[in-house]
């Protein structure tokens, strides 16, 4: 053991930027990189939802309050980060979700463009602000949060699955770019996790929410983070590219054909 490569040792990341960390995936990445003793850079739309989680973690916070379509706010948000907080090595971009399950050609045209907005251009406003710094110290990580949905089609997936799909192939593109720079790109690819995430797509119906989740034992928010742990904790030298995480009992369906009678 005296020969073991020093260079194997695992990486704690110091400074950890969380988006949408009011909720679900988000509040459970905070609470176990907290865990870890990492300073933390927090975001949401909700400040009092963010005070709350705030006043749970026991250790050096800044929190960014704005909302993702909200451009400007994005930018002078992020641009005013203290001095302290400015050298993020872990940059998880988390902030996203669904809007409706309706076939494409019934979906309200508003929803549709909207998860593009929150899913793809605000992820590129705020990784085309972070990312620079990572490169000049030549350390960090983006971890992104995609999901199965951006590999395998479903009934009613349409926009939802090409703006996961986008999430992914952005990562890859990343990681291409960032060949010598010591920054790592990871897309985690999550399956059916139990969150507040149907309740959003729902729009706050609660029995559709439940019923996704009914019979079944799906993932939840603390299994995503522990991949996510684990994703960015390797040694520096390990790049998870992509992670696609389902529950046991969640797997591919069928494809469908169409029959005459």
């Amino acid at each position: 053991m005296d020969n073991y490569p020093t260079h194997t040792s695992l990486y704690t990341p110091k400074c950890v930027m969380i988006t949408g960390a009011t909720s679900g995936f988000g509040t459970a990445f905070a609470r176990r990189f907290a865990a870890l003793g990492c300073t933390l850079i927090l975001h949401g739309r909700n400040e009092e939802k963010l005070d709350a989680l705030i006043s749970t973690l026991n250790i050096p916070t800044h929190k960014l309050v704005f909302d993702l379509f909200d451009k400007e706010k994005t930018r002078t948000e992020i641009e005013n980060i203290p001095a302290e907080f400015k050298d993020i090595d872990l940059l998880i971009n988390n902030a996203g979700g669904a809007l409706g399950l309706s076939k494409f050609h019934e979906a309200d045209e508003e929803d549709l463009l909207n998860m593009i907005e929150m899913n793809n251009s605000s992820l590129i406003r705020i990784t085309r602000k972070i990312l620079p710094k990572m490169v000049e110290n030549k350390c960090g990580q983006i971890i992104n949060i995609g999901s199965i949905a951006g590999n395998w089609p479903y009934p009613g997936g349409h926009v939802y699955c090409a703006v996961k799909a986008f999430v992914k192939q952005f990562s890859l593109s990343l990681r291409a770019d960032l060949t010598n720079t010591n920054v790592r790109v990871t897309n985690i690819e999550p399956g059916m996790v139990e969150t507040g995430f149907s309740l959003s797509r729902f729009k706050g119906d609660a029995d559709k929410a439940a019923a996704v989740y009914a019979k079944t034992t799906p993932l939840v928010a603390e299994d995503i983070a522990e991949n996510v742990v684990w994703a960015a904790c390797l040694p520096q030298h390990v790049n998870i590219n992509t992670l696609e995480v389902m529950p046991t009992r969640q797997s591919f369906s069928p494809l469908s054909v169409e029959r005459d009678g």
